[in-house]
């Protein structure tokens, strides 16, 4: 089977870092994976993207080594099977709270009997190999999110679920359930929070992620995340097209019109 190696580098204590899809575009997801990536998420819960547009993104992804994840709208069985059997090498499962919900994420992402993942990998099979059956619980990531105060509050019981390779957190919603503004930092209980689930994370040897940009990297790295998302395509978009627009109107400024 086709390595998973974001997290072979997971096990090696390196740090990935990731790029979001939001736009249900190949071949935007493919100039994305040609950019050297660890790994790009198609983000199927905030993003504009459906079942048919992730699949036609999955298969632009597989022509690099960059490695695929999926955020899935919510904590449902059916989505993230469906997401696994299109070829996704790890899923991202948002809002999960309890113990109870670590524990279906777990059992959605991995075949008995570690899990209760039902058998149809109709494209995995040929994107990650024909061992796929063998192999998947291994390679396959299972990423809950921890973005909420109270998942923050039964961090070391989640953490002790088997099967869970890393957890993501999502800076925004954390932020908010702590009282304060939707933001990718923040200090006060939002950096207790992040500095705390980075701990945790290393004692239960389980992979610390993090939503962030490339500015807020290094920050993260040092505290030992070592899933970072760094990147996105709309944002990439956005401020290349306003670096662009914004060097021409100077540029444009600066030039003395030549009368005859």
């Amino acid at each position: 089977m086709r390595e998973n190696s974001a997290k072979a580098k997971w096990k090696a204590g390196e740090t990935t870092y990731g790029a979001w899809l939001s736009l249900p575009n190949a071949f935007s997801a493919e100039v994305m994976a040609h950019q050297g990536f660890d790994w790009l998420c198609i983000d199927m819960q905030h993003g504009l993207i459906d079942y048919q547009a992730a699949v036609t993104m999955l298969q632009a992804i597989s022509t690099t080594p960059t490695i695929p994840f999926a955020r899935v709208p919510w904590n449902e069985f059916g989505i993230i099977g469906k997401m696994l059997d299109a070829g996704a090498m790890g899923i991202i499962i948002p809002m999960v709270n309890s113990v109870a919900e670590a524990q279906a994420t777990v059992a959605a992402c991995r075949y008995f009997p570690a899990g209760s993942r039902s058998f149809g990998p109709i494209r995995a099979g040929y994107y990650a190999g024909q061992d796929y059956f063998v192999n998947a619980n291994a390679e396959v990531a299972c990423i809950p999110m921890i973005e909420t105060g109270n998942a923050v509050r039964q961090l070391d019981d989640i953490l002790a679920v088997p099967g869970i390779d890393a957890v993501y957190v999502g800076p925004a919603d954390l932020s908010i359930t702590l009282g304060l503004p939707p933001a990718m930092d923040n200090g006060g209980a939002f950096e207790d929070a992040r500095l705390t689930i980075a701990g945790a994370c290393k004692r239960h040897g389980v992979t610390a992620g993090i939503h962030a940009n490339a500015s807020l990297a290094a920050k993260h790295a040092a505290a030992g995340y070592q899933m970072i998302t760094v990147s996105g395509d709309v944002g990439s978009i956005a401020a290349g097209a306003a670096r662009d627009l914004k060097a021409v109107r100077e540029s444009a400024g600066s030039v003395q019109p030549v009368y005859s």
